[in-house]
């Protein structure tokens, strides 16, 4: 009897350190996956001129580059979550991997801009589905305490991942474009091993069929809002086609609403937003990605076109603030279990806006070094908000619905992203515009105003001075600094102004009642 017992316990030590291993094998492989799809968010840009000069293509053509992957990335999440729910998590997983690095090679070997640009949008698909499972992948495999960490590492591989982008890019842009995405290869045969060997599958017993009426809307919605956006940087909030475009994409939201109120299986539950700390984890994460993520773009812009840095040297500097989410990120995963989530996800929005506002001031001669402060101050806002922000997700959920809530987190996420990059680009092109003209106002070179302010977005100061007299080119030279500053100033301040209203809502509604616990307490304090 004595023999039986002591086999019987060393079998379930054995069982527990499994399960304890797989756990850890789980956060890797979310964490691997994730840190790829989101490095292709941002490694592309430090790449677009070598793209377009090689493959022949236009500024469309670029731009459809950028926002085929963010779109597809927004719009598929929701629906990629309750397939997952239904058909299993990890299997969508794998799926979503192939997906993505299959769609990958595809992008390196694009032999012109169509090809490029429907490979990008495959790659969104791939990565839709990775995105909306990871969270639930983590909140399936740990509980408690442990559950903190496993976010506070998820966030740090989600922060540096945006944040190292560009830095990477520059780097691999040195050898040719095309290995900004011939590097998701081994990248995704990794996570792909241990995502087949290691993970343990987990679904929702009775899970919903697709909302495939839903998607479709909410698609074309979501589409048809960014390139009103886009457009409107091109030409003006009232041009006819900018006007039927966001009225169509306003009327096809309040048809996905009706959509989803009125249909049996919808993909987005709107009973969620029910809950306060779910309706305040989705608009911080909204905000975090609509303010500084959205940022990263026109900072990039300025270090490259108007400092004259590199990819590289732009990319490099941009790591203070990767400095910042990394180490604060480590530290709050584990204060998560202590700390209101409230708590550090209202401060850390307020101390991205401080960032932000600290990184105002530029002018025409300014150095590099004046953003120093703004960036460590948003990096350590982003790294204090990122993992408890994960748990607002899927912490007031029951486990078996966590597939659907942290679809609905990381959409918020990536419209965030799709919309504030096209919004902040819409405002600076319109404050460019604005400035240059009254620059050269009363100057020979008035009526080129237009021409100039083109030119100055793409960053061509030389090509500017081309058939210019030394004085005029001098002149030209000036005024466009001086207007991309001031236009990055007032972007930078609207950014910090949605910081700070979405941080004073994220405190005012995420509360830790909401939160379900499993097995052990997920968050702290009344």
């Amino acid at each position: 009897m004595e023999f039986i017992t002591t086999t019987t316990d060393s079998s379930s030590r054995q069982q527990a350190s499994a399960e304890s291993d797989a756990k850890w094998w789980t956060l890797a492989a979310v964490c691997i996956g994730t840190f790829m799809l989101l490095l292709d968010i941002t490694i592309v840009n430090v790449a677009l001129p070598d793209i377009q000069g090689e493959l022949k293509a236009s500024f469309s053509d670029l731009q459809w580059a950028v926002d085929a992957y963010a779109l597809t990335l927004a719009s598929l999440l929701l629906t990629a979550g309750s397939i997952a729910d239904l058909f299993g998590r990890r299997l969508l997983y794998i799926i979503g991997v192939v997906l993505f690095t299959g769609a990958s090679v595809l992008c390196g070997a694009a032999t012109s801009p169509l090809m490029l640009e429907v490979s990008r949008g495959l790659q969104g698909v791939g990565g839709a589905v990775m995105f909306a499972v990871s969270l639930a992948l983590l909140a399936n495999a740990f509980r408690g305490k442990e559950r903190g960490v496993a976010f506070g590492i998820w966030g740090m591989a989600t922060g540096t991942a945006v944040g190292v982008g560009p830095v990477l890019g520059g780097a691999l842009v040195a050898l040719s474009w095309r290995w900004i995405f011939f590097v998701n290869i081994p990248v995704g045969i990794i996570a792909l091993a241990i995502t087949w060997w290691k993970v343990a599958e987990s679904k929702q017993a009775g899970a919903r069929r697709p909302d495939w009426a839903g998607f479709v809307v909410f698609t074309a919605a979501l589409a048809l809002l960014v390139y009103a956006l886009i457009e409107s940087g091109r030409t003006s909030f009232s041009d006819t086609t900018v006007i039927a475009c966001f009225a169509a994409g306003g009327a096809l939201i309040v048809v996905f609403l009706f959509v989803e109120i009125r249909g049996d299986h919808p993909m987005l539950d709107l009973s969620l937003f029910a809950l306060p700390t779910f309706s305040g984890g989705a608009i911080a994460a909204f905000a975090v990605s609509s303010g500084i993520f959205s940022m990263f773009l026109y900072l990039v812009l300025y270090l490259q076109n108007v400092l004259g840095f590199s990819a590289l040297g732009a990319g490099t500097r941009l790591l203070l603030i990767s400095g910042g989410i990394f180490v604060t990120s480590a530290i709050t995963g584990r204060l998560t279990a202590y700390v209101p989530i409230r708590l550090l996800v209202g401060p850390g929005l307020m101390l991205i806006g401080i960032g932000l506002l600290l990184m105002r001031g530029i002018d025409a001669t300014s150095s590099w070094t004046h953003l120093i402060p703004g960036f460590i101050v948003s990096g350590i806002g982003i790294g204090m908000m990122n993992p408890p922000l994960a748990a607002t997700a899927v912490g007031v959920v029951r486990p078996e619905r966590a597939g659907m809530a942290s679809g609905i987190s990381s959409t918020f996420r990536q419209v965030g992203i799709a919309t504030g990059i096209a919004l902040l680009g819409t405002l600076l092109a319109s404050k460019l515009r604005d400035d240059i003209r009254t620059g050269l106002a009363g100057t020979p070179l008035a009526d080129r105003s237009a021409s100039i302010t083109d030119a100055v977005k793409a960053g061509d100061f030389q090509g500017i001075a081309r058939n210019l007299s030394p004085d005029q080119a001098k002149l030209v030279d000036h005024v466009g600094r001086v207007a991309f500053a001031d236009s990055l100033n007032y972007i930078l301040l609207v950014a910090a102004i949605m910081a700070f209203v979405c941080a004073a809502l994220a405190l005012g509604l995420i509360r830790s009642k909401d939160f379900i616990q499993h097995g052990a307490p997920t968050e702290p304090g009344p």
